[in-house]
């Protein structure tokens, strides 16, 4: 099973604007190897994503999906090349039901959810809302830790470590590498889930997923390393590889982030 997570950053820009020279979602949906593939902001209705994607449906993926009431605002959604036997949509909290960040589905034995977290702001209440949604998503993956194969992938918006941010000494007090913020994560780890490409990839600098369209971010290779897949024990002790899927050059770009892919066994 091959999983990859990407913040399409709008998907219908993703998809329309970025399409030429063969880059752009659908190009690389053709050409991926991966059986499922999370999404994050996608920024669309119901009915909007299903036309930004059928293409990829009449090519045999399967589409779940959970949209924000709001529009023009967040979404999730995950694409499975086997069928998607069962859908959840948020876990249990009511206050974040129709924000269009939590989606699980259950697929081939296995639990994937694709989970998009606040961007925050230090000192403000939208900081107080994205720990609130730490604070309910932490909760659901205790839940999910031992009950099955499951894997929790996404734009988390955390930079854990040091590692994790090339500018992090700039960064201390911003939402995204605030102290209370890396703890979450670290407390996270502690309970039972596996981050696995630091795994696959200990002890160095990146490799980062997110870089700023501005300047020469990308070309300097001065980004966050913010997208993740948290598997549960059972589940990472079958990772074969991961790896982020940084394109060759800033005009192949078709979304801010680039794709992180894992190989399970």
């Amino acid at each position: 099973m091959i999983i990859s997570t990407i913040n399409v950053n709008g998907i219908r820009t993703a998809i329309k604007q970025r399409s030429s020279e063969n880059r752009g979602l659908l190009a690389w949906l053709a050409q991926t190897d991966a059986d499922v593939v999370c999404l994050q902001e996608t920024r669309a209705s119901d009915d909007q994503l299903a036309a930004a994607v059928a293409p990829a449906v009449a090519d045999g993926w399967h589409l779940a999906a959970a949209c924000a009431q709001l529009r023009g605002r967040n979404g999730v959604a995950v694409l499975s090349r086997r069928p998607i036997d069962a859908v959840r949509v948020g876990f249990g909290d009511d206050e974040f039901a129709s924000h269009g960040r939590y989606l699980e589905v259950d697929v081939a034995g296995l639990t994937v959810a694709s989970v998009y977290v606040h961007t925050g702001e230090a000192g403000t209440e939208r900081q107080l809302e994205k720990e609130r949604f730490l604070t309910g998503l932490a909760s659901r993956m205790t839940a999910l830790a031992s009950d099955r194969d499951a894997v929790v992938c996404g734009d988390w918006n955390i930079a854990h470590t040091e590692h994790d941010i090339k500018n992090w000494r700039g960064n201390v007090k911003k939402s995204g590498f605030l102290p209370s913020e890396r703890q979450w994560l670290s407390d996270l780890l502690a309970s039972g889930w596996v981050e696995v490409m630091r795994v696959m990839h200990p002890d160095q600098p990146g490799p980062y997923s997110w870089w700023s369209w501005r300047g020469r971010a990308f070309d300097n290779d001065a980004g966050w390393r913010i997208d993740y897949q948290l598997a549960n024990r059972r589940l990472a002790a079958r990772v074969v590889s991961a790896r982020v899927e940084r394109p060759e050059a800033y005009a192949l770009r078709w979304s801010d982030h680039a794709p992180v892919t894992v190989k399970y066994a």
